[in-house]
C-alpha cells in the first residue's frame, strides 16, 4: 500500500454540484436560485429573526426584570452535611479543602454555611459565608465559625 494510492471509500465521497454552468447542467439558468427577489441576488442575507415581516417573537414579548451583576452566588451546605463529614473522616475542623475532596463543592465555588440539621460535636468550620442560625449552633457546641 502506498500513500499516492490511497482513495476514500466507494460511496463516501459526494461530487459538488457545480451551479450556473449551462442548461446542459441541469444546474444553469437560475442555478436552483428561483426567479427574480433578493433571495436570488447575490450578496442576500436575512437577518437574523427575521419573520417574513410578521413582528418578530423577540419584539412581541414583554421585557421584564433585570440581571444584578454585582450578584455573588454562593453554594449551600448544610450542618447536617458537615456533621456527617465530619464523623464520617473523624474531624474536628472541616475546611474548604475537606469540603472539596468530599465532593461537596467545587474548587470555585464560594461555601455558605446553613442553619438546617443538628450539629452533635464540636467542629470548627471554615467557608467564606455563614447563615445567622448556623454560627449560633456551631457556638452552641463550641466550635468556632472562620469566615476567609
Amino acid at each position: 500500500m502506498k500513500l499516492n494510492t490511497l482513495k476514500p471509500a466507494a460511496g463516501s465521497v459526494k461530487t459538488r454540484r457545480r451551479l450556473g454552468r449551462g442548461t446542459g447542467s441541469g444546474l444553469g439558468g437560475t442555478s436552483t436560485r428561483g426567479h427574480k427577489g433578493a433571495k436570488a441576488r447575490s450578496g442576500y442575507k436575512r437577518k437574523i429573526g427575521f419573520e417574513g415581516g410578521q413582528m418578530p417573537l423577540q419584539r412581541r414579548v414583554p421585557k421584564f426584570g433585570f440581571k444584578n451583576i454585582n450578584r455573588v452566588e454562593y453554594k449551600a451546605v448544610n450542618l447536617d452535611s458537615i456533621q456527617a463529614l465530619a464523623t464520617a473522616q473523624n474531624l474536628e475542623k472541616v475546611g474548604l479543602e475537606d469540603m472539596i475532596a468530599a465532593g461537596m463543592v467545587s474548587k470555585k465555588d464560594l461555601v455558605k454555611i446553613l442553619g438546617n440539621g443538628q450539629l452533635t460535636s464540636k467542629v470548627d468550620v471554615e467557608a467564606h459565608a455563614f447563615s445567622k442560625s448556623a454560627e449560633a449552633a456551631i457556638q452552641a457546641v463550641g466550635g468556632n465559625a472562620t469566615k476567609l
